[in-house]
This record gives structure tokens, sequence and C-alpha cells, in this order.
């Protein structure tokens, strides 16, 4: 996945357009790099699901 695409899939999670995004395990990572760079990291919830793949939610409160 391009970074472009990543950041938006990211802000429309955090804007509540999308309520979760499902990430392949081929996908992690590049989503991951992306993901810690941004102010409201702790903000995302990553659920992991069997076989390596991600569900992602953005929460109200940070995560400690």
């Amino acid at each position: 996945m391009k970074e472009e695409l990543i950041q938006e899939v990211l802000d429309k999670l955090k804007n509540g357009e999308l309520t979760e995004y499902y990430v392949s395990k081929e996908d992690f990572l590049p989503i991951q790099n992306v993901l810690v760079k941004r102010a409201d990291f702790k903000y995302f919830r990553g659920i992991a699901k069997r076989g390596g793949d991600v569900l992602y939610r953005y929460m109200e409160s940070p995560r400690s």
C-alpha cells in the first residue's frame, strides 16, 4: 500500500467515516510504519486476528 492511501484510511478512521479497517498480514508492516509516526498513534487500537491479520479501530481516549 502507498503511504497516501494509508494516511487517507487512518484519517477516515479518526473522522468516523470508517468504524474499523481490516488489514491483511501482507499490508500490516507498511501500515504500522506510517501509523507509529502519527501524533494520534495511541488512539488507534489494533486487534490481532487469526493468520496475522489485524482489525484497526479509532478510540475516543488514548491507550496507556
